[in-house]
């Protein structure tokens, strides 16, 4: 049941933003009189096709739904255009709609990205309120004064009411080059300042825990032991571990929550546990060897099995904020900018070496982030959404051909040298810029793999 969420989920998340990107294509190429001869949802073979009354566009949705594409009316692209339709051809456009056509897809996104975080932001955006649980010792957080209880309200002048707010301002400041000042609310009530250096932050890489990193833990929930999940291939579910399996003993020793399952699996790498379980009525022993694990120089077991979190946890830690249409509005475009910019940066890191390929996400990773929040709950699957088609828009927008970004390119060349580049030098641009998305995509998958395997 939890790789079928998953799956619908994902093409749930992947059916909304290619809609949505391809229509902005359709309907700017339409408006600016341009015969859009197929709009398809997919790649392959037609699954289902359909036309509209007065309509001459064919809609289709095909077999493989991981993209999709609008085509026109093209002297480059068909042998043989009616001559009627030669007016309305997507190439004998005047320079300024053929960008416009081509950059409505991107723009289609950030738009459909401000009225989610808009909506969700008027109707009531929740989070859990960011009061630091512990600090970790020797950490760049304890090195700057933080100590539990702490209530951070600012990070470099942005509020900071929810913990996902934190972790973005602190990442944020990561970037910025300049030590990151924290207002925090002691357990006194006494507003404080905490400043975190610039140079320990820059150190830190997205995809291994930020927070954690910076030593910064929020209040630990203490959960009942019964498994919520199970990883694919780990330990647990080979052994034939179940989802609501409770454990009530390992080797013999009593567990009554779930920090006691962590602390005897990882205290065991590669090493013989039996595992006391009630499933039901019945009681099981399961024996099964924790994965060995490597951080650094600890060593450390894993299982592969995550706890089941009640829907009432932390509920007095819950805090819901609310704006008006305007602050909204104002908000959504922040966040979209944020997002953005935030983003441009890791593939800027990425690319000199300066972040780990872990931040890489392929569809496994999409469709694992998708079934993730579409199980926590409504809200965050759609922030989700908007936070995918912000970085679906930036992905067309990067000056790689056969991407939107690069036929862009192609556009502000041909306005500089007032001619359209030679078909030559277009064909190699497009099968570099295939070979480089090839690439990049099997990249992400291994990725995604070996983070999945635990290699």
């Amino acid at each position: 049941m939890d790789l079928l969420l998953k799956l619908g989920a994902f093409l749930v998340a992947i059916a909304i933003l290619i809609t949505v990107h391809e229509f902005g294509h359709f309907w700017v190429a339409r408006r600016l009189g341009v015969k859009v001869l197929r709009f398809s949802l997919g790649f392959g073979s037609p699954l289902l096709t359909w036309h509209r009354r007065g309509d001459e566009t064919e809609y289709v949705l095909a077999a493989w739904p991981i993209g999709g594409y609008v085509k026109m009316v093209d002297e480059r692209e068909e042998e043989v255009v009616d001559p009627a339709d030669l007016p309305r051809a997507f190439n004998r456009q005047p320079l300024w709609k053929r960008s416009a056509i081509v950059a409505a897809g991107p723009l289609a996104n950030f738009l459909f990205a401000f009225l989610v975080y808009w909506l969700v932001l008027m109707a009531g955006e929740s989070g859990v309120r960011p009061e630091v649980g512990e600090v970790l010792p020797e950490s760049i957080a304890a090195s700057a004064g933080f100590t539990p209880g702490d209530l951070i309200e600012r990070v470099d002048q942005r509020d900071t009411p929810t913990w996902s707010a934190v972790w973005f301002a602190l990442l944020q400041g990561a970037f910025g080059g300049e030590d990151v000042l924290v207002r925090v609310r002691d357990e006194a009530g006494r507003a404080q300042d905490r400043w975190l250096p610039s140079n320990d932050l820059d150190q830190l890489d997205p995809a291994r825990g930020f927070l954690t990193s910076v030593g910064l833990v929020g209040p630990r929930p203490v959960l009942p032991p019964v498994i919520g999940e199970l990883v694919p291939g780990q330990p647990a579910l080979e052994a034939g571990m179940q989802a609501g399996d409770r454990i009530t003993a390992i080797n013999g020793q009593a567990v009554r929550v779930w920090a006691d399952v962590v602390e005897a699996v990882r205290a065991h790498p590669g090493q013989p546990l039996t595992v006391q379980v009630e499933r039901g009525a019945d009681t099981l022993l399961i024996s099964l060897v924790p994965a060995v694990m490597t951080e650094g120089d600890e060593r450390f077991g894993r299982i592969g099995a995550g706890p089941r979190v009640p829907d009432d946890l932390l509920v007095d830690q819950q805090v819901v904020v609310r704006l008006g249409p305007l602050a909204a509005a104002g908000a959504a475009v922040t966040r979209i900018t944020d997002v953005s910019v935030l983003t441009l940066r890791l593939i800027g890191r990425m690319l000199v070496g300066r972040v780990s390929v872990e931040n890489l996400s392929s569809p496994i990773g999409i469709a694992d982030a998708a079934g993730r929040t579409a199980q926590v709950g409504f809200e965050p699957f759609v922030k989700f959404l908007a936070l995918l088609s912000v970085s679906l828009g930036l992905l067309n927008l990067l000056p790689v051909p056969v991407l939107d970004g690069g036929h862009l390119l192609f556009f502000a060349v041909e306005a500089v040298i007032r001619r359209p580049l030679p078909d030559s030098v277009m064909e190699l641009s497009q099968r570099l810029g295939i070979a480089l998305l090839v690439g990049l995509m099997t990249l992400a998958f291994y990725v995604d793999i070996a983070r999945f395997l635990g290699l």
